[in-house]
């Protein structure tokens, strides 16, 4: 009796083990998120905006991202995806403004992909999509980066809010963009005659660099296959239990 009730206590402490990973990540991938989650002032980011499709009887069809004019990215890059077009929007500014210690006359707005048929992001499912940004503000903390997430049924989902001030996450918090101050108070992509920024080394340096911490990823799926795996050994467990029991007897 006393191997039984081990066993199942065993096998109960393994499940709400499993029970907790699962339910970490439904909850960390319920929303869109930007990974990285962080980059440098003054430099370059290549961030990916990570969607997934909350409907079990819709599909994502569009994906828009919205940039903020307060600190102006004069350069914004798209990476190719299959089945998808991008679109950035750009918008001449009133004045000159000075980004870490570049001249900047004209912003990004906008980033807007659009699934080509038969490539929407189905139940169950999510997609990446990456930029490069730049010339990344030097005095700011990060950026709010709000999002709408359109569905084939025409529901529209505004992923809009910024963090809360005590650092609670709002029902639709909107992706953000962390600022770092880079080695040396210089970004990537700076270079050393009077700090002004050279975009293409930036953005190479970013694509080079930068990216979905897929180690996070692969470190997530390994806790979820430990989760499944000791409920298989702690249902083994005690079934044999069981047989020695009835053996026994």
């Amino acid at each position: 009796m006393s191997t039984t009730r081990s066993v199942r206590g065993a096998v109960c402490c393994t499940a709400a083990l499993a029970f907790g990973l699962l339910a970490g990540t439904g909850t960390a991938a319920a929303h869109v998120s930007a990974e990285p989650e962080q980059a440098e002032q003054g430099g370059h980011a290549r961030i990916a905006f990570r969607v997934p499709n909350e409907r079990p009887d819709a599909s994502t069809v569009r994906v828009r991202v919205t940039l903020p004019l307060e600190h102006p990215l004069s350069s914004v890059r798209t990476r190719p995806l299959p089945g998808w077009t991008a679109q950035v929007e750009k918008v001449r500014l009133e004045r000159p403004v000075d980004v870490a210690g570049a001249q900047v006359t004209e912003a990004a707005t906008s980033i807007t992909w659009t699934a080509r048929p038969g490539t929407a992001i189905g139940p169950d499912q999510y997609q990446e999509f990456e930029a490069t940004l730049g010339t990344l503000p030097s005095d700011a903390e990060q950026l709010v980066l709000p999002t709408e997430q359109s569905y084939d049924s025409g529901e529209v989902v505004r992923w809009d809010q910024a963090p809360a001030p005590d650092g609670s996450e709002p029902e639709h918090p909107a992706p953000v963009l962390a600022l770092v101050p880079g080695e040396g108070g210089h970004g990537h992509g700076t270079t050393g005659a009077g700090g002004h920024h050279s975009g293409e080394a930036g953005e190479h340096a970013a694509e080079a660099a930068a990216g979905p911490d897929d180690t996070a990823r692969l470190l997530g799926g390994a806790g979820l296959a430990v989760g499944a795996l000791g409920l298989g050994i702690g249902a083994g467990a005690l079934v044999l239990a069981r047989r020695g029991g009835r053996g026994k007897a």
